[in-house]
């Protein structure tokens, strides 16, 4: 684990080493100012001796100032290494999540990754701070105090380490019973992102349905859950404040009490007892120091984990070794094909479905809410590995393909259309980044999209806010086909997205496809018989299997579950019914 988060440091390497360099200088002239003071003290205030108390005081006034001078380069450095280090950590978890798909992804929940981006990594960009500064500080200013202490009297010096094993042990209890409840902790932060996601993303209809006093119980419950575990928490590591303390005082008082005694009979100056407790207190400040350490280790720890655990995943959608790089037509071939969103074993969604799509027609997919229409689409652009059986684009296997190669040549209209914050041109550049005007024009006219965008006063320069709010769900669906269409795909899929759009404008749509994409696969997802009858080939879809597929009149004759749809549809005088 430790490897792989270092593996993120990176060009911060070199103040990554120099903090510890400038602390431990920082130390050593710690360490020597009570020394110098005893001797001010003994050799030159109790003999009078005011040129040897110039000289030792000028070059403490010099010690004092090199040592915050490493102080100040150390904390710089420190600062700049453990800022640096949790940038490329979540530039390394976000470059890797970008390679999930979509099965890792609902493996850790979108809540759950914006936590581990965040607040996991500020636990671990903290840790990493002291870590190169008050972990390297501790251990020398307690080795460094302990052997001044011993050269002055190796007797007081023993009770130092009395204090180590008291400490010891309570830093153990303390560590195992606060860990299990940080990694608790954080695991509830991600039902709260979640929770404050929902409830931003449908505040719409929160509002419309006057949920807010319930959005507000749910809320509150996790937050409540979050504020006992970390009372608890808070409460262990609470003792390790009196710990130190105790062992910190008692430590001065015997020190104290044995070195008067000392003193009283002649074996030891007042200088050197003075010293020794300057370094008592360094060596146990150093104790503390070491404690505070261990205690945010012990609430980083539960974050590295889960950080790692990103790191670690593996995709299960992944280039092959030889990948083939040019997709040759539009063709789809379904071999035997079932898939399963639970892997091997579990329940399939998608069951023996075998077709073959010439390149170049026009395929319409239609069938009820669950009957698998969205994965069947999914499965070509390789969102999802097929479980059994193979799906073929332009003859080859779509497994056998470069990824970004195969879905550069495959443009897809999800259900669930997103646009992003930027002007609309930005939008549609992310099917094409090189587009003209000109392009997204032309492309716009297609998804007849290029009227409402000319209405808006400031055109293609137009803000989109984020999620599209600010535009209407039919022009939102508009805007995703446009940006589709500046791919230029071998294959367009539109799953679902002429759903908020009116039938004459559908149909203007699909007219346009018709004419300007002759040589590009149309597969079609719809509710509405009359978004896909006049498509080449038509397939239903019912409980995950292909029920039936022909054109039109074929279906009206020999499929019963299509020919109930379309008299529904038709009949019903609903033409936007759905199966």
């Amino acid at each position: 684990m430790i490897k792989k988060l270092l593996a993120s440091v990176r060009e911060y390497k070199k103040p990554s080493i120099l903090a510890p360099i400038y602390i431990s200088l920082e130390v050593v002239m710690e360490v020597v100012i009570p020394l110098l003071m005893a001797k001010l003290i003994d050799n030159g205030l109790e003999k009078g001796d005011l040129s040897y108390v110039f000289i030792v005081g000028g070059i403490l006034v010099l010690c004092t100032v090199i040592s915050l001078l490493f102080g100040v380069l150390s904390g710089s450095c420190a600062a700049e290494a453990s800022a640096g280090f949790a940038k490329n950590l979540r530039h390394d978890m976000f470059k890797k999540v970008q390679t999930f798909s979509f099965s890792n992804i609902d493996k850790f929940s979108t809540a759950g990754l914006v936590t581990r981006l965040t607040t996991d990594t500020t636990n671990l960009q903290n840790a990493y701070q002291m870590i190169i500064r008050t972990a390297v500080r501790s251990p020398f200013m307690l080795i460094f105090s302990l052997a001044m202490a011993f050269s002055i009297n190796g007797k007081l010096a023993w009770v130092f380490l009395g204090a180590v094993p008291i400490l010891g042990i309570g830093l153990w209890i303390i560590m195992s019973k606060a860990h299990p409840t940080f990694k608790r902790v954080f695991k509830t932060y991600d039902r709260l992102n979640r929770v404050v996601q929902e409830n931003l993303r449908g505040v719409r209809v929160v509002k419309a349905y006057v949920r807010g006093e319930h959005e507000k119980e749910k809320f509150e419950t996790v937050s409540q859950s979050i504020y006992e575990d970390f009372s608890y928490a808070e409460k262990v590591l609470a003792f390790n404040q009196p710990i130190m303390q105790f062992c910190m005082y008692a430590g001065m008082l015997l020190i104290s009490w044995l070195g008067a005694l000392l003193i009283v009979d002649g074996d030891m100056k007042t200088g050197e007892l003075m010293s020794l407790l300057s370094y008592a207190g360094q060596i146990l400040m150093s104790l503390m120091m070491l404690s505070m350490i261990f205690v945010m280790i012990t609430m980083s720890r539960a974050s590295a984990e889960r950080i790692v655990e990103v790191l670690d995943e593996q995709s299960e959608i992944t280039n092959p070794e030889d990948p083939v790089d040019t997709v040759k037509d539009g063709s789809i071939v379904f071999e035997n094909v079932s898939f399963s969103y639970s892997g091997k074993g579990g329940r399939l969604a998608l069951k023996d479905a075998s077709i073959r799509i010439e390149s170049g027609m026009t395929v319409g997919i239609l069938g009820g809410t669950g009957s698998a229409k969205s994965t069947f689409a999914q499965l070509v652009p390789r969102l999802y590995d097929a479980t059994e059986g193979r799906v073929l684009v332009g003859g080859v296997d779509v497994r056998d393909y470069d990824l970004d190669t195969l879905r550069d040549n495959v443009a897809m209209v999800l259900q669930k259309n997103v646009l992003f914050s930027g002007t609309i041109k930005d939008n549609l550049r992310w099917g094409n980044k090189y587009a003209t005007d000109e392009q997204m024009e032309h492309a716009c006219k297609l998804a007849q999209a290029d009227g409402f965008i000319k209405s808006f006063p400031d055109g293609y320069d137009t803000y989109i806010e984020q999620g599209g709010t600010n535009v209407s769900g039919g022009q939102k669906q508009r805007l995703c086909i446009a940006r589709a269409l500046l791919k230029n795909p071998k294959i367009l899929i539109l799953d679902d997205s002429t759903s908020a759009v009116d039938t004459a404008t559908d149909g203007l749509i699909r007219k346009a496809f018709a004419e300007y994409l002759p040589d590009t696969t149309k597969l079609i997802i719809a509710q509405r018989v009359s978004s896909v009858e006049n498509a080449d080939l038509i397939i239903v879809m019912d409980k995950g299997r292909i029920s039936a597929s022909g054109t039109h009149e074929q279906l009206l004759e020999t499929s019963e579950i299509y020919r109930e749809v379309y008299e529904t549809q038709t009949k019903g005088g609903d033409d936007n019914g759905a199966a």
